[in-house]
């Protein structure tokens, strides 16, 4: 179907000669378990990712090693595409690519390094700042994935989500890691006190919600940053300057969600 291969147009780099992360049988994660579960879904991921990606960039030495060290402004669909397919090869690839996978993304956080304006250091293998992107990323799509796919989720599977996620963050340094919803509550507070608003700030978020990435339809990419926005904690829209989604949410959300299962039904027959 051509809106599957537009789809897998969006997420590899199809000109390149990329193929999607094939389906191991001997991945890190079982078979239909909730990590697998969660990251399967298309739409619950773009949501989340974008949610996840404004969270991040409210941390300044997160922001500022985007800045320095990634062609982000000129590239962000090829970053985000690579963010994407690092969680498909350790979700669903052969446990040895995953590995190789974690190993190449180490080897180049430890050579990212730089000072922020106020002149204080950073660097990408700094374990708490690993930890509040881990934690960005976690909450964001389990949060979509609730919204838009599984509202019923049980409490445990939600939990065992947060154990099997924090394999992969611990392999990349991050400390500290929850392993439950309450935790991860926890540390979303504790982390918090490290955030700050600014300009570039605002910058990125404008970049990620105006972007239109080559094959996505732009009334798309549209509804998916407005529930992104929407999904956001109260602080986080107000140190980004955006707004909550008004009455026109609604829409939105209904559109978003008839876009996933349409997607859903799409990838089934493929």
């Amino acid at each position: 179907m051509k809106l599957v291969e537009r789809v897998r147009g969006v997420f590899n780099d199809v000109e390149g000669g990329e193929q999607p992360v094939p389906v191991s049988d001997d991945a890190l994660f079982e078979k239909d378990t909730p990590i697998r579960m969660v990251h399967a879904d298309i739409v619950g991921m773009m949501v989340g990712g974008i949610r996840g990606l404004l969270l991040q960039m409210l941390h300044p030495h997160a922001l500022q090693g985007v800045l320095d060290h990634s062609n982000f402004r000129s590239d962000m669909h090829g970053r985000l595409r690579r963010t994407a397919r690092f969680i498909a090869v350790t979700t669903f690839g052969h446990r040895d690519d995953a590995q190789a996978a974690i190993e190449r993304v180490n080897r180049i956080h430890a050579a990212v390094g730089g000072t922020v304006p106020d002149g204080s250091p950073y660097s990408a293998s700094d374990p708490r700042i690993l930890a509040w992107v881990h934690v960005a990323e976690a909450t964001s799509f389990l949060a979509a994935y609730l919204r838009h796919v599984r509202p019923d989720m049980p409490g445990s599977e939600q939990d065992e989500y947060y154990r099997q996620f924090a394999v992969i963050a611990r392999a990349l340094g991050a400390d500290p890691v929850p392993l439950d919803r309450r935790e991860a509550e926890q540390i979303f507070r504790e982390l918090r006190s490290d955030l700050a608003t600014s300009p570039k700030a605002r910058e990125i978020a404008d970049l990620v919600l105006t972007q239109r990435p080559q094959g996505a339809p732009p009334a798309v990419q549209s509804m998916l940053g407005a529930e992104a926005v929407a999904l956001l904690p109260p602080f986080a829209r107000s140190m980004l300057g955006l707004e909550r989604p008004g009455i026109g949410a609604f829409p939105a959300r209904a559109a978003t969600w008839g876009v996933g299962k349409t997607l859903r039904w799409a990838f089934r027959q493929n």
